[in-house]
């Protein structure tokens, strides 16, 4: 992130699933270029979240909402226009993740993951599409995965489903708003530290980063940065792309 970041100075963003983790991360990197931020999860603490960003709470607020809800999502939709008197950015970040074999995911687990990653992201769109679509401007992010590129089981096949199925989402509203002045976009991580890495075993992380041809695990600051530059008026001409960032694991 550049030191003196303001590409985003003025805007206003909501970010899913920004409780703790890579939402969190996003949404720090939202406002350190200048945006004001509605972070969004349905746990409570993301109270404390937004405070932990801004103890002033000029520029960060928080709302609590389902992302399996559309209600719930179009609501803080209508908050953050309330509060910062626009919505210019919305991030699909909320997601469920439970590691398990195929053979042991019953059909209650697989809804459930599907509903928080999947129909999450496509009642998250829709909901910031149609403002978006109506004041002629926007930036939509989702978040997939290496998981939804690879196929990979270590987070689950009902995990990757849902991530493989966020890419294809990305593609189809790209085309649907592209002539409305809307880009939407996606990026797919690899394992970046957070706090599931920071409760598993150090021998597992340390493999994990072997793996990766950089020799490290990702941070939350370089999908910030990612988010950012697609936010931005830069990333203009830039709509329905998937955006590696996986330190070499998977090349394209």
């Amino acid at each position: 992130m550049r030191v003196d970041d303001t590409r985003l100075s003025g805007r206003a963003a909501i970010v899913t699933g920004a409780a703790q983790g890579l939402g969190l991360g996003v949404a720090r990197s939202f406002l350190a270029s200048g945006a004001s931020v509605l972070l969004v999860d349905v746990n409570a603490a993301v109270a404390d979240s937004a405070s932990s960003l801004d103890p002033s709470a000029a520029r960060a607020a928080s709302f609590v909402a389902d992302a399996r809800d559309e209600a719930a999502l179009s609501a803080a939709v209508a908050a953050a226009v309330e509060r910062f008197g626009r919505l210019d950015i919305f991030v699909n970040n909320a997601a469920l993740t439970i590691s398990k074999s195929v053979w042991d995911i019953d059909a209650k687990e697989w809804d459930d993951v599907l509903a928080v990653n999947l129909r999450g992201v496509f009642f998250g769109c829709r909901a910031a599409g149609r403002h978006m679509r109506e004041r002629g401007a926007g930036r939509i992010i989702n978040l997939s995965s290496l998981a939804g590129q690879r196929g990979g089981t270590v987070a689950g096949a009902h995990y990757s489903a849902s991530k493989a199925g966020i890419i294809a989402l990305t593609k189809v509203f790209a085309q649907e708003l592209a002539s409305s002045g809307v880009t939407v976009n996606a990026i797919a991580p690899a394992a970046i530290e957070g706090p599931m890495t920071k409760v598993m075993p150090a021998d597992k992380v340390q493999a994990m980063a072997r793996a990766i041809p950089a020799g490290r695990l990702g941070r939350d600051s370089e999908v910030g940065a990612a988010a950012v530059y697609l936010a931005s008026d830069e990333a203009g001409f830039v709509t329905g792309s998937t955006l590696d960032i996986n330190g070499g694991l998977f090349m394209r």
